[in-house]
């Protein structure tokens, strides 16, 4: 069960990684401190395969409109994708996904709104980026550093996924460690260095808990997992780069509430470190950002 003490046996048994500086993360023109304030990146996906119904844009114009109330609603990016992840899914190819991504990205950088696309064709990040993305969620690791070059050719951010195959679509089981941290500080560590030996200089990690488990993995040990790793996020301070998560939806113990299921995580996440957050629920997750920003100013300080 989380409780205080639990919380505090945490941070006690992990207290070196707090140590640890992380570099600030790039959006656009802007730096953030995530430490200070984490960065919401708000979804928008063009796959009518994706999970969260509510997320899919199914035309152009829907996906503008989608993007636009995200981000009057606060979202700092708009992370748009074009094939989703579920091992399930129909296959977008990667003249589709251009055809699909670029109108939107071209519109929303129009309107000055920062863009993220999702992706792991190179071509398709390429294609990206010259249409002025600023940041590449980077879902897999096949033609890793041409996709790291051309990040770094035009001075954009990279999400770097944790992705055991060449791509997220790879239908590997995922095995679900008692300690996850270390197994993902290993993944990532040597590919932030071929990220940085490219040029990338904003860097971020997500450990990928909105992916593929595997059919031995339940809904609610997942659940679990994905808590874990939340609160967790913290220790992986030793990359010297903020972690971005997705906030789960936990539909198997939310049920028909499961669009509050984000902010609840939210809480997790920002007290486990996460500097970004990749949310379909903006306004939720930002409302609870904010209480406890106002939480947490109100509290007496101890001597």
């Amino acid at each position: 069960m989380l409780s205080l003490e639990s919380l505090v046996d945490l941070a006690e048994q992990h207290r070196s990684a707090f140590a640890f500086p992380i570099e600030s993360f790039q959006v656009g023109d802007r730096a953030f401190d995530t430490d200070r304030e984490p960065v919401v990146m708000g979804v928008v996906n063009l796959s009518r395969d994706s999970t969260y119904r509510e997320s899919i844009a199914p035309t152009l114009d829907d996906a503008i409109r989608r993007s636009v109330v995200l981000h009057a609603q606060g979202a700092h990016v708009i992370d748009i994708g074009a094939e989703s992840s579920r091992v399930d899914a129909v296959r977008a190819g990667v003249e589709t996904q251009i055809e699909q991504l670029i109108p939107v990205v071209e519109a929303l950088v129009h309107r000055e709104i920062p863009v993220s696309v999702e992706s792991y064709e190179v071509e398709v990040i390429r294609s990206a980026l010259a249409a002025g993305a600023s940041v590449v969620n980077h879902t897999g690791t096949k033609d890793e550093d041409a996709i790291y070059r051309a990040i770094a050719e035009h001075d954009a951010s990279l999400v770097m996924c944790f992705t055991p195959g060449d791509t997220v679509r790879d239908e590997l089981e995922v095995r679900i460690q008692a300690d996850p941290i270390p197994p993902l500080i290993d993944h990532f560590a040597p590919r932030i260095e071929r990220a940085r030996t490219a040029g990338v200089r904003s860097v971020s990690v997500d450990p990928g808990l909105g992916f593929f488990y595997g059919s031995s993995v339940g809904p609610i040990r997942k659940t679990q997992h994905q808590a874990q790793v939340l609160l967790h996020s913290f220790r992986m301070r030793t990359l010297g780069v903020p972690v971005c998560q997705i906030m789960p939806h936990a539909f198997d113990i939310f049920q028909e509430d499961f669009r509050t299921a984000e902010g609840v995580f939210a809480v997790l996440g920002r007290l486990g470190g996460v500097g970004i957050m990749r949310v379909h629920e903006v306004s939720r997750v930002l409302a609870t950002l904010r209480m406890m920003q106002i939480i947490g100013t109100g509290l007496p300080e101890h001597p």
